[in-house]
């Protein structure tokens, strides 16, 4: 099996748990209130996973899907929802003034990028009045499926990773609390799902659920026997930390951030 990640994401790879990544887009979503006239984007869309229960909501608006992978744009594209679909840096995003959206909608994407204080200001500066901005993300980084990874990564391959000043890329949900306080009604919380994974025979079940996610950028750094090597470290301690039951399945708790703006 070759491990080497491309650039791109694989949404074959992502998708083996969608109805698992579903359900806190689902949750995000029945959260949001009422929306002044505006576009929905789907900011960090992915394959589109969200397209379905936006398109339910939101029947009569334009859904605009924004990711800066190729792939997973082509798979969104599949399922002939979204109006517009734009290739995109997340990060840079920003509409054109005549096109505020009435709500900006991220779920699962915005982890992945840095200094959240700047960010989401700046996303909240380009909705329309009285618009809503709804973010999930996961908050994983000290349960043993991400502490693992950094510790085995350091230990392996010291030369290659280093995080001695590494620091969490998600805060506290009452720490958006504070942060978007100011610009009108804020909702925060924080959900733990305790994840039923089912026996897999190719690997430790955690780990074939990392791996499509937070495990893309250190495999990146790794040969095919590397990875193939550390996969192998890794399933044995997952193995300690998340043990089979009786069926063989993997409960897998998953913490995740909630955040919802309403600008007054």
């Amino acid at each position: 099996m070759s491990f080497t990640q491309s650039t791109d994401w694989n949404p074959e790879i992502y998708g083996r748990f969608r109805d698992l990544r579903l359900q806190p887009a689902h949750d995000l979503l029945s959260r949001v209130g009422e929306l002044p006239a505006g576009e929905i984007v789907d900011l960090g869309c992915g394959a589109g996973a969200a397209a379905g229960p936006l398109t339910q909501r939101f029947a009569d608006r334009t859904l605009v899907g924004i990711d800066n992978s190729p792939a997973m744009l082509g798979e969104a594209a599949v399922s002939g929802l979204y109006d517009v679909l734009l290739q995109e840096d997340v990060a840079q995003w920003s509409p054109s003034p005549s096109r505020a959206p009435a709500l900006i909608y991220s779920n699962a994407a915005l982890h992945w990028l840095g200094d959240h204080q700047t960010l989401f200001h700046r996303l909240a500066d380009t909705l329309a009045p009285l618009g809503t901005l709804a973010v999930q993300m996961p908050r994983q980084y000290d349960a043993p499926s991400h502490v693992l990874l950094r510790e085995l990564a350091e230990d392996m391959f010291p030369e290659r990773f280093d995080f001695s000043s590494w620091h969490a890329p998600v805060d506290r949900a009452e720490d958006y609390a504070r942060l978007l306080w100011s610009r009108g009604m804020v909702t925060t919380w924080e959900t733990t799902y305790v994840q039923s994974l089912a026996a897999n025979h190719t690997g430790h079940s955690v780990r074939r659920f990392t791996e499509s996610t937070v495990m893309r950028p250190f495999l990146a750094e790794m040969s095919d026997d590397e990875a193939e090597l550390f996969c192998r470290i890794y399933d044995a301690e997952l193995e300690k930390a998340y043990p089979a039951e009786e069926d063989g399945s993997v409960l897998f708790p998953f913490t995740r951030v909630f955040i919802i703006l309403e600008l007054s």
